[in-house]
């Protein structure tokens, strides 16, 4: 219904078809994708350009009608040629997806009848999602700075979403977005205060510059916080094992206990890997967070280090915002070390 353009500027969704499940989509349009906010950062969208490869909905509004709006979401879609269908029965295909699990598929238009088996002929001759490789199509290639803060907060960005940058700006940090592949020489060279490892697309394990990075953050001891495929990445770090989910997690109202107080919050997630909570056994981390729904792991925390991770969205672009306050949990491992070390 709402958060279509933040969801499809999310470099997590890269690589893949999204599809949407409220009836009608496209009603309030795409505000200006040129509107910047006073960091510089894109005002509305979460990067620099539609991250997924196609949509399907049920119904495209191709009316719009909102204070803030430049253009239908229609036309934003045909101006970065990335195709999207209508009339389909988005519910019904979600019920196949929730027995069949997440698949691969493709966008077809013609003026004449489409050779659907032609079609999957294709489809079983291309390399499949979890081949890919996503970090030079979603990361950086060069060290970004944002604010003008005394001290710093590294971001290695394997996907990153503005709006980590923005909550990571409001708590008082300059903001260093590096590489993914960045070693830890290059991330302790802006001497950071702490770090964030961010969400992104894909399976962790093809991120081993960045595990290695991961690892040594642990062993030094360096306030971190990981999301998402951070958290992943932090897992494999320390550790543990990761696996591909059936279905995976993906939506804004995923339910997620937190086990130090017994509370539950309604969290954005999206993510297609998981930490395997059997081999969290064997590491230093201990569980924090369990989805309410399957039980997998939603988050941990070092036994010792200051060390924490998420797996879902706790920037919630668009929402829900009842995790913000994870944010605040980085800082205050933060402030620890600095009062440690006086």
């Amino acid at each position: 219904m709402v958060g279509y353009t933040e969801t499809l500027t999310d470099p997590s969704y890269a690589g893949q078809i999204l599809t949407l499940t409220y009836p009608l989509i496209g009603n309030y349009g795409v505000p200006d994708a040129q509107a910047k906010d006073e960091s510089g950062l894109p005002k509305y969208f979460e990067s620099d350009k539609i991250q997924a490869r196609g949509l399907v909905v049920h119904e495209l509004s191709e009316t719009a009608s909102h204070w803030n709006l430049k253009m239908t979401l229609d036309e934003w879609m045909y101006n970065e040629s990335i195709p999207g269908i209508s009339d389909i029965d988005t519910r019904a295909l979600t019920k196949k997806l929730r027995s069949g699990g997440v698949m691969m598929a493709a966008l077809a238009v013609s003026d004449s009848d489409i050779d659907t088996e032609e079609i999957k002929r294709q489809l079983v001759s291309t390399k499949s999602y979890t081949s890919e490789e996503f970090m030079s199509q979603v990361s950086t290639n060069q060290a970004q700075t944002f604010g003008t803060a005394k001290d710093c907060v590294v971001v290695i960005d394997t996907g990153v979403k503005n709006a980590i940058l923005r909550n990571i700006l409001d708590l008082g940090y300059t903001v260093i977005k590096l590489p993914w592949n960045s070693t830890i020489e290059q991330v302790l060279s802006h001497h950071p205060k702490g770090v964030v490892l961010s969400n992104g697309p894909g399976d962790p394990e093809k991120c081993p510059e960045t595990i290695k990075t991961a690892k040594q953050l642990i062993e030094k001891n360096i306030p971190t916080l990981g999301i998402c495929l951070g958290a992943q990445i932090l897992g494999l770090a320390g550790g543990a094992t990761t696996y591909k989910l059936k279905y995976g997690h993906r939506g804004q109202n995923k339910s997620c206990l937190n086990l130090k107080n017994n509370q539950v919050y309604v969290t954005s997630q999206n993510h297609g890997y998981c930490i395997d909570p059997i081999s969290l056994k064997n590491t230093d981390f201990d569980l924090w967070f369990t989805n309410t729904d399957d039980k997998t792991v939603e988050g941990i925390r070092h036994k010792k280090n200051k060390i924490i991770a998420v797996q879902f969205h706790p920037e919630a672009s668009p929402g829900p915002y009842d995790c913000m306050y994870v944010f605040e949990e980085l800082d205050g491992l933060i402030k620890e070390g600095e009062k440690n070390s006086k």
